[in-house]
């Protein structure tokens, strides 16, 4: 019985790693190279949720370290948003925040003093997005 309950601790050890590395890793690059978009916003959605996931893990790491069960509930999340046959990536950007960063790029944009200056914030904004005819 101690080598099997070892076993299933080094395996539940893995699934960490590879769930939220490895698998979205290789799923990423096979998005790339595939002419299909959806699973390109797929891709990019998770790794926007994730890094979010992250620093606010990261934030919250002395409140989390009380929560006993906290690695299998970021387990199940992670698993959530990768796995394909839930995207539930993709279902979050679409649903809560594509809305949120569409209202501060809309803003970013018509938002300037009456000198004509900008906010550094909306500059840092226009650094950062793409531009449309580039």
């Amino acid at each position: 019985m101690g080598k099997l309950w070892t076993l299933i601790t080094q395996l539940h050890s893995l699934a960490g790693p590879v769930l939220t590395l490895l698998y979205p890793l290789y799923a990423s690059v096979i998005a790339i190279e595939s002419t299909s978009k959806l699973d390109d916003e797929q891709w990019l959605a998770y790794w926007i949720i994730y890094s979010f996931l992250s620093l606010m893990e990261m934030l919250l790491q002395p409140l989390l370290e009380w929560v006993p069960i906290w690695y299998d509930v970021k387990l199940l999340v992670v698993a959530w948003l990768v796995l394909p046959q839930f995207k539930g990536a993709a279902f979050l950007y679409e649903r809560f925040v594509r809305q949120h960063i569409r209202k501060y790029i809309t803003q970013g944009k018509h938002h300037s003093s009456s000198d004509g200056a900008t906010h550094p914030k909306i500059r840092f904004m226009d650094f950062i997005t793409p531009k449309k005819d580039s």
